[in-house]
């Protein structure tokens, strides 16, 4: 009996997002759509957490998830799970923005969001939120994906550009990001 025990903690161990997601598409066992969203649910929320507010992130992981139940069967086995949720929520987030003209995307592609002003009392990450703030979008998207963990082909499958242009935008970020915060400690 415990040989069985360990043997099935051993497999279940072992189960990849992508197993998960394939599995479910095929049997559309509610199990394995809970383990996918208690693994990812959290690094999609704070992404879109990083692009937008509070309710617009909470509302848009409801919607990405939804495409996910509804259309297990459009992932391509030859990216990662993680890659295309966050490509669903991308997507989802930009459709909301352009719908609700909250953000006109072209115009915060070069000028950040707004100045950054740091108040003496500040913790190191009050400053850091901040500065991540003054960053224009596309940048700002590009250097979170990078902090999730994303590498720079998958970070440029999911912002729709090319490495290049995914790399240029986290130097830019990284240069932005630095002196931002030089210049609250100076």
């Amino acid at each position: 009996m415990s040989i069985t025990l360990a043997l099935k903690s051993l497999f279940s161990a072992n189960q990849t997002d992508e197993w998960l997601v394939l599995r479910y598409a095929q049997s559309g066992d509610k199990k394995l759509l809970e383990q996918l969203y208690d693994n990812c649910a959290d690094d999609l929320y704070h992404f879109l957490l990083t692009q937008s507010d509070p309710e617009l992130a909470k509302d848009i992981c409801q919607k990405t998830w939804l495409k996910v139940i509804e259309k297990p069967h459009l992932y391509n086995e030859t990216g990662r799970f993680i890659a295309w949720l966050f490509t669903l929520g991308r997507n989802a987030l930009i459709d909301e923005f352009r719908k609700s003209n909250r953000v006109e995307l072209r115009e915060q592609q070069d000028l950040p969001n707004q100045s950054c002003e740091f108040d003496e009392n500040d913790s190191l990450s009050d400053v850091f939120d901040k500065a991540l703030l003054c960053l224009p979008f596309e940048q700002r998207e590009a250097f979170c994906l990078q902090q999730e963990g994303f590498g720079l082909q998958e970070i440029a499958d999911i912002t729709h550009c090319p490495v290049e242009t995914a790399k240029s935008r986290i130097r830019y970020a990284k240069q932005t990001m630095r002196s931002q915060l030089e210049k609250y400690y100076d």
